[in-house]
């Protein structure tokens, strides 16, 4: 049984590999020009002035939870996709097909009103 994830356990440790291996390439061979500018903190792109307890637009907050939303649906799509040979010859593929696109049609119809009520621009 251990030995059905050595393949997971060897792609785990080769993409970690990889990645340090990069960083400290990229530390290594990059250019090193520090200056007074690249040395000042920097935050969403605003100057360090005034206080750190600014608050944030609610719109922002909105963006993120209909992000959550859609990636939960990507979560519930995959499995169906990868799966979708084996329900056609167990017969429920269009029990599960209907049911997945009724939920991507409720999240459509959500996507839809969002815009319409202006809930994705950014510029009021």
């Amino acid at each position: 049984m251990f030995g059905d994830f050595i393949p997971l356990f060897i792609m785990i440790a080769l993409a970690t590999g990889l990645a340090l291996t990069l960083l400290k390439a990229a530390e290594i061979i990059g250019p090193k020009r520090p200056n007074r500018i690249k040395r000042t903190p920097y935050e969403s792109g605003m100057d360090p002035i005034g206080s750190a307890r600014e608050r944030y637009s609610v719109k922002f907050y909105l963006v993120a939870m209909i992000f959550i939303v859609f990636d939960v649906e990507v979560v519930f799509m995959y499995p169906w996709a990868v799966s979708f040979h084996d329900f056609i010859e167990g017969g429920a593929a269009f029990g599960v097909m209907v049911v997945v696109t009724i939920f991507t049609v409720i999240l459509l119809i959500g996507l839809v009103y969002d815009i319409k009520k202006g809930g994705l621009d950014f510029e009021q």
